[in-house]
């Protein structure tokens, strides 16, 4: 059964970092394409980031360029989102999610893990 377990979510600090894994339980993970996705309360679910099957080439939302770092490690089956320079408004629950497309659109992607919440808060 494919599975995806986010985790790294935690409380921490306007102005602080956190990194968040997501490990995959899939056969050929070197040819899957992981994306990063979030949903704070009352809103929809936002495209945060993407990573290629190799690892090669990376796609980012806008907001999140040049604070959040997308990272795959095939030998570990896992992907690593580094967010540093965290705001109040990152405050959401994030998902990863497995595709055969590389892509920021939330439809490609049929295989998602549960969450993992990250609150930025002082």
């Amino acid at each position: 059964q494919v599975q995806l377990v986010e985790s790294g979510g935690r409380l921490v600090q306007p102005g602080g970092s956190l990194s968040l894994s997501c490990t995959a339980s899939i056969q050929r993970f070197s040819d899957t394409n992981i994306g990063w996705y979030r949903q704070a309360p009352g809103k929809e679910r936002e495209f945060v980031a993407a990573i290629n099957s190799d690892g090669g080439s990376t796609i980012y939302a806008d907001s999140m360029k040049g604070r959040f770092t997308i990272s795959k490690d095939n030998a570990k089956n896992t992907v690593y989102l580094q967010m540093d320079s965290l705001k109040s408004e990152d405050t959401a629950v994030y998902y990863c999610a497995a595709s055969g497309y590389f892509s920021r659109i939330i439809g490609v992607y049929p295989i998602w893990g549960q969450g993992t919440q990250v609150t930025v808060a002082s």
